[in-house]
């Protein structure tokens, strides 16, 4: 049994392993050619819906706005309509959609620019098997570091203690 042979074997498994998973999930690496709808399939039925929802609001909001004006006795106008339902619109997106869109969209933009609190961390594993494998051969160690480092890209994306 080599024993050295084989934990050196074992490491350099799962360091190309782990090289390949943050490949995968680096947003460095260009993604294969999609179609537009393909890739950004969630944003068009994000979108689908908010259109929806904006023209139902607003045709819902015609009948309610005609209804209050014959209870009224007044004439239905669209130019009191288009101010109502304006003002109510609004005042439904401040309320409502702009903190949504902070809490969602503010929290997809911190893990895309990798803030500290958002990353996965697996340059620190990455660093532990590069010392593992300097431990074991120094010299074979380091050229299999170096070999592997070559092989795949953007490695070691995290400054040490940037979080403090």
């Amino acid at each position: 049994m080599n024993f050295p042979g084989d934990f050196i074997r074992a490491a350099i498994l799962a360091r190309a392993e782990l090289d390949a998973h943050s490949r995968k999930a680096s947003p460095m690496i260009e993604p294969k050619s999609q179609s537009i709808w393909r890739a950004y399939s969630y944003a068009w039925i994000t979108f689908a819906f908010f259109i929806l929802s904006v023209v139902g609001h607003w045709i819902f909001g015609w009948f309610a706005y005609v209804d209050e004006q014959s209870a009224l006795r007044q004439p239905a106008d669209s130019g009191g309509y288009i101010i109502e339902m304006s003002r109510d619109t609004l005042e439904n997106w401040q309320s409502e959609f702009l903190q949504l869109l902070w809490q969602v969209g503010g929290l997809a933009f911190l893990l895309f620019v990798g803030s500290p609190q958002s990353k996965e961390g697996s340059d620190r594993v990455e660093a532990k098997l590069d010392e593992l494998l300097k431990l074991v051969d120094r010299k074979k160690g380091q050229s299999i570091i170096k070999e592997l480092d070559e092989q795949y890209g953007g490695r070691h994306t995290d400054v040490p203690h940037q979080h403090r």
